[in-house]
């Protein structure tokens, strides 16, 4: 993570508006703050880029991220030049940041409070040192900024207020002063001096409802930062890395809806994996595997009463007929996903398409249920199984899988090419079946496990006999090539071959040899097989899967070395998007991903039983 302090020199918004698209900030300078049902990206210059309102997958009313100020943002920050640090308050996600100008010092502490059942952005500014004048600038364009909104300045309970409409949508900012219109926007300048407080708070709520009690900001910021600090007291884990993993979980919770359970992949949509390309996906779902693997996780470092709210999600969201199971779904565990794009945002650094749903929702997936059976025995062996309705769906899934596991599938990576028979996949569907024959045979569960038996033991030649090259010496990624992908690092996790097998130590340097580009693994060679044009940077999460391999096979110093590495990347607030690239440090793809946290809090624990395991 970066220490160093960063130097802003503030635009004129005006100029920004009238001379064209200004160049986008990197995606790591941005930081998330939440409420635990929506989410927004903070930029270093203290602008809001990207906020939907009121949920995670709602429409954006600030989506300057993937076009310009003209799409929607909220900027706070000093008008002359400063210095800037930014930092979370301890135990939350509460973000700090403090500028150094040449007249003084100001801090801005901004966050979307927890808890009252009110979707909001409190924005504090405390003068610490001399005078500094910052500038309000508050572009609303609803709809992912299609929409400018009806705007009227109010008298509410005694007090002014801004309210912005368009359709069945309303913010009202409450600020000292407010912002003035004027060329498409709103702003206000004003100075702080040492000692003073101002708060600016933005709230959203339904058109025709009355307007809400002004929020009492101290009040709201301690009771955010002491429910935070309340949940993560319970962290469990003794081992190296201990505030990456205390930020990580921070991160996972911040992506968990607090009334439903669900867990997004992150907030964001179609930031791009490949700069200027097509890949560019919405994340602002519920996938069945990345859910999984963040209660894995959670399990891992002992917040285990965490859990249970994702179990009870999950028994809902594919709750009926075992054959209509999603690979991912809404937040609120809606199946209907569309994916369409929005012609009128020209994407980030003009990556395009924007993305909105996602197509991958009807594609067949095998390893995802593997990954939920083997997240559902987990929580069996700590005891957090509800016994009956859990067991019952699992059974009809199995059943269901009986079906189909002869056939080929998209895989992990969501290929769009042609389906395949992916090694990881079969790894998968044989970690199903085992998961539930061992539910029957030593859980005391009911069932007919000599039915599975067979395709256990099936699915076992295929991936130990087809999908290893004697010639490479080396799992492949199917039995159709010699190509590896970063998947095969998760077998010995999977439990199918140890990870001190001769065959997984080749695939390992086969690993190293064809997809490691300096010192991160790319998750595959993007030749094609993907259905995609363009290119990709290393995947954040296949680097710390490297990094559990080596230590599950004795390397621990170069489990360490690469984990370092890794956390190199992490931006000044330890936050880390899908892909990073090693030359430059920039961060790709959406951002924060719950992907690359769940891996790097798995990737601690890792080293610390490889550790426990040398004593």
């Amino acid at each position: 993570m970066q220490d160093e302090a960063l130097r802003v020199q503030r635009p004129d918004p005006a100029a920004e508006l009238d001379q064209g698209r200004p160049t986008p900030q990197p995606i790591e300078d941005y930081a998330m703050i939440g409420d635990r049902t929506t989410a927004a990206l903070v930029g270093l210059d203290g602008s809001i880029d990207w906020l939907c309102l009121p949920r995670f997958d709602s429409p954006a009313c600030f989506a300057a991220i993937l076009g310009g100020p003209e799409h929607g943002r909220w900027r706070l920050a000093p008008v002359d030049e400063a210095i800037v640090t930014r930092r979370y308050v301890p135990g939350s996600l509460v973000l700090e940041t403090t500028y150094r100008t040449a007249t003084g010092v100001v801090r801005v502490t901004d966050a979307m409070p927890t808890g009252d059942g009110v979707a909001d952005v409190l924005r504090v500014v405390e003068g610490v040192e001399g005078e500094v004048e910052l500038e309000q600038e508050l572009i609303v364009r609803f709809h992912y900024g299609r929409a400018a909104p009806w705007v009227r300045r109010l008298e509410v309970d005694g007090e002014e207020v801004l309210s912005m409409i368009a359709g069945p949508d309303r913010l009202v900012l409450r600020s000292d002063p407010l912002p003035e219109s004027g060329h498409h926007a709103h702003r206000a300048r004003f100075a702080v001096r040492a000692g003073e407080r101002r708060a600016l708070d933005l709230r959203w709520q339904r058109s025709w409802r009355p307007f809400g009690a002004a929020v009492d900001e101290r009040q709201a910021l301690e009771a955010t930062i002491a429910q935070s600090r309340e949940w993560l007291a319970a962290l469990a884990y003794v081992g190296p890395y201990r505030e990456a993993v205390e930020t990580s979980v921070l991160v996972l919770r911040g992506l968990t809806d607090e009334a439903t359970g669900g867990i997004i992949a992150a907030p964001t949509t179609s930031l791009p994996e490949d700069p200027g390309g097509e890949r560019n996906w919405d994340y602002r779902f519920t996938w069945l595997r990345d859910a999984s693997l963040t209660v894995d996780a959670l399990i891992a470092v002992g917040l285990d009463d965490k859990v249970d709210h994702w179990r009870d999600w999950l028994l809902r969201a594919i709750a009926g007929d075992p054959e209509d199971m999603q690979i991912m779904y809404r937040v609120d565990g809606g199946r209907d996903l569309p994916e369409r794009e929005l012609e009128h945002l020209p994407g980030y650094a003009g990556s395009s398409p924007v993305r909105i749903g996602n197509g991958a929702v009807g594609q067949r997936q095998h390893d995802v249920l593997g990954q939920v059976m083997l997240t559902l025995a987990r929580l069996r062996e700590i005891g957090h199984d509800d016994e009956h309705d859990s067991w019952h769906m699992q059974r009809a899934l199995l059943t269901e899988l009986e079906r189909h596991w002869r056939e080929p599938d998209q895989g992990l990576w969501e290929m769009r090419g042609e389906p395949q028979r992916f090694t990881h996949s079969l790894a998968m569907m044989w970690a199903a079946f085992d998961r539930g024959i061992r539910a029957i045979e030593e859980d005391g569960c009911d069932g007919d496990a000599e039915r599975w038996k067979p395709i256990r033991a099936a699915l076992h030649d295929e991936v130990m006999g087809a999908c290893f090259s004697e010639a490479t010496g080396s799992f492949r990624q199917h039995a159709g090539t010699d190509e590896v992908d970063a998947s095969l690092l998760q077998l010995p996790t999977i439990g199918i071959v140890a990870a001190t097998d001769p065959r997984f130590l080749g695939t390992i340097r086969r690993i190293e040899e064809q997809l490691v580009h300096h010192g991160i693994p790319l998750r595959y060679r993007t030749t094609g097989l993907d259905g995609l044009a363009g290119d990709e940077h290393p995947f954040v999460l296949c680097g710390f899967w490297l990094v559990i391999a080596y230590a599950q096979a004795g390397r621990v110093a170069d489990a360490h070395g690469l984990m370092e590495q890794l956390l190199a990347h992490r931006n000044d607030v330890g936050l880390l998007a899908e892909e990073v690239d090693p030359v430059t440090g920039h961060h790709w793809g959406n951002h924060p991903q719950a992907f690359s946290h769940l891996g790097l809090v798995l990737a601690a624990t890792a080293i610390a039983e490889a550790e426990a395991g040398r004593r």
